[in-house]
């Protein structure tokens, strides 16, 4: 089988990470994959945001469990966050940012990480203390968030696949 469709149907959500630090090269890799996503225009609305500091990986953790209204680790353990914001005058941002989500859950998982789609990020950049970190970063305010990667080394073997269901497909 095609190798790309192989790491496409053996991809999973991982939610549980050791902490084990993800090397430069593989995070790079990662994130490289994730500026060759496809975007409306080729207008690159998007803007990736690595963290691997431990104080803005905690603040990001109670900033998104906040909006969550619990106190959990929305981030699964996970020693890297990836942020995905965009231009939101950017017609396409959602699908832009979606679109480099995507790219970098399969080139974690090609590369023998896991990652997770994680959500909220919208709430927390439209926050007084998200706009402060948009602020420190040296990022326009205008960004908004559309989701987040957890990444690292999975603590376990992700479950395989479920069956597709019937009609996910219809030929016309």
């Amino acid at each position: 089988m095609n190798q790309v469709i192989q790491t496409i149907k053996t991809r999973r959500s991982v939610r549980a990470y050791k902490q084990d630090p993800v090397p430069g090269d593989m995070l790079d890799a990662v994130l490289e994959a994730g500026t060759y996503a496809p975007t409306g225009m080729g207008r690159q609305s998007p803007v990736i945001v690595a963290v691997t500091d431990k104080d803005t990986r905690n603040q990001l953790m109670k900033m998104n469990a906040a909006v969550m209204g619990t106190d959990s680790d929305p981030y699964y353990g996970a020693p890297v966050i990836v942020l995905v914001l965009a231009d939101a005058s950017a017609h396409t941002y959602v699908q832009d940012a979606s679109c480099v989500l995507e790219n970098m859950m399969l080139a974690a998982h090609s590369l023998g990480l896991g990652s997770v789609w994680i959500n909220r990020e919208k709430e927390m950049f439209e926050s007084k203390e998200g706009k402060q970190l948009l602020e420190k970063w040296n990022l326009p305010s205008t960004l908004a968030g559309v989701g987040a990667l957890a990444l690292g080394y999975p603590a376990a073997q992700p479950a395989p696949a479920k069956p597709r269901k019937d009609g996910y497909i219809v030929r016309v």
